[in-house]
Parts: C-alpha cells; structure tokens; sequence
C-alpha cells in the first residue's frame, strides 16, 4: 500500500546574558505570526516547458483525508490537494478534472492509465519511486514539540529537555528521532495519538513529540481544550521524516511532471500558494 501523509484527520528568544548555555530562553509573550512554508528557491526557477502536448490532467484523489481530500456540501471533490491541482490547471492553461478513489487504489489507477497524476498526500518514498514518478515536494509534513500553554518554549534543543518527561507514539520515526537525538530525555511511548495526548492534558508528560500536521488540528480544535501549543520550531530531517510529499505521474511522463513542476513555482511566486495554506491551516505545523 502506498504511504500518505500521516497528517489528520516567533522569533527564537535570544538566551538571557546571565542565563548558562542549557538554559532554556523563556517564552516569548506573543505568539509568532503564522508560517507559511516556502520549497521552492526563488533562485531556481524553472524553465516554462513544452505545454503544447498537454489537452488534460485527470487527477487522481484521496476520497476522505480532510482537510487535504474530501467531499464537499455540493458533493464535488474539495480541500486543500483540490484546490492546489485545480490552481496548478489554471497556470498550464489546461483542461482539469479530479476523481476521487480510495487511497490504496491510486497507484493501480494511474499505471492503468485511468488518471495522469496523483495529489492525495501521498508521501514519496524509494518503494513507490519503483512504480511512480514524482514532481517536487509541494509540502512536508515536519515533527514537533507540544506543551501545555504554561510552559511553552520558543526554542528546544535537546540540553533543554535533560531530564524532561516527553511523550511520543511508540513505534513510531518521531520515537526513533528522540531516542537518536533528544538522549537525556525520559521518553513515554503511548499506542496512539489519543493517549499521548491525554497524557499532555492531565500533567504526565512535559512535551508530546509527533507530526506537526495533526498536532495542529488538534490545538485548534475543541478536543485539546486550548490547553497546549507549539514549543520551538519543526524538525524535517528527511532520514527520519520522509523526502515530502509529492505528485506521482506515471513512470517516464516528464513532460507532465516537468509541467507541474514548472506550475507549483509559479503559484508560489504569485502568492496564490500562501493563500491557499493560510485558508486551511489556521494553526501553522510550521
């Protein structure tokens, strides 16, 4: 089965000059504007390809991942890899359509030619790199730190959590993360994103490490209780957190994928990207 996203359903504060070097900087007293992630260099830009071969993209969808796939009141396909693909359409001047499947079906459906690309979070990796091809990752889904509101800090490196009580799913990469970097923590490894997040609420653990993405829905939503928030920044190492999340195209299709590629940049540059992540992450994972 393919892998997806496992996504759901401030300035760093300078150390106090009389504070040692693994004390950790005191909270800031507003929280940073929202980040909105950028993976495209500027200095990069792509090359405006031979569109001329290109009629149609039938893209190829998740049906229920929301807020990335799902159905909307009108019963037509929405959320957040719709409404890139159907912008990506609009910058190639092309025909668009979108068909939603089950997840584990997408990759049968696009070598069987029934779609020429897939946008469903679909997390690149060297096993589906053997069936697919891939554009440029059009996001990533980092790791972070979560704490109760009281004890939020701006920044986290591994001397700051000496000791420190940090809960993360067990079995799990961001598990295998902290047990590589973040050594002199006391880790809990919990079954599921339930408990560990329980576990935060009632005081058990100090910190929850996971994915950013479902962690912040979480916060935003009514289940956390507003009681916790992001502490430091994301964590992307791509050993442990995957090469980013992509749109698969059959093997060989370089013109469709130079295509995209070409189009993603463009969104981008336009700022039509920004407004369409600040319309569904209220709550950055960035």
């Amino acid at each position: 089965m393919p892998a997806r996203s496992p996504a759901c359903r401030g300035p760093d504060a300078s150390q106090a000059a009389s504070g040692s070097a693994t004390d950790p900087p005191q909270a800031a007293p507003q929280a940073a504007p929202q980040a909105v992630p950028g993976f495209w260099d500027p200095r990069r830009r792509p090359e405006r390809p031979d569109l001329s071969r290109l009629t149609v993209i039938r893209f190829l969808t998740e049906t229920d991942y929301p807020p990335f796939n799902f159905t909307g009141a009108d019963g037509n396909p929405a959320g957040f890899n719709v409404d890139l693909a159907r912008s990506l359409c609009e910058e190639i001047k092309v025909t668009c359509t979108v068909q939603m499947r089950r997840f584990e079906t997408l990759v049968d459906a696009l070598t069987s030619n029934r779609g020429d690309a897939i946008i469903a979070s679909m997390a690149v990796s060297p096993q589906l790199r053997a069936r697919v091809d891939f554009t440029d990752p059009y996001y990533r889904v980092p790791a972070r730190f979560v704490s109760r509101k009281d004890a939020v800090m701006p920044e986290i490196r591994p001397e700051y959590l000496e000791g420190k009580k940090v809960g993360v799913i067990a079995g799990s990469a961001h598990e295998a993360y902290l047990k590589a970097m973040f050594t002199d923590a006391e880790l809990h490894a919990y079954p599921g994103d339930d408990a560990m997040r329980a576990a935060l609420r009632r005081g058990e653990v100090d910190f929850i490490f996971g994915d950013a993405i479902s962690l912040a829905f979480w916060i935003n939503g009514t289940d956390s209780g507003d009681c916790c928030a992001f502490s430091g920044g994301p964590f992307v190492e791509s050993r442990f957190f995957g090469e980013g999340i992509g749109i698969a195209v059959r093997k060989g299709n370089d013109v469709l994928r130079q295509a995209l590629n070409w189009a993603m940049f463009r969104v981008w540059e336009k700022g039509r990207y920004t407004d369409l992540w600040l319309r569904y992450f209220s709550v950055s994972p960035f």
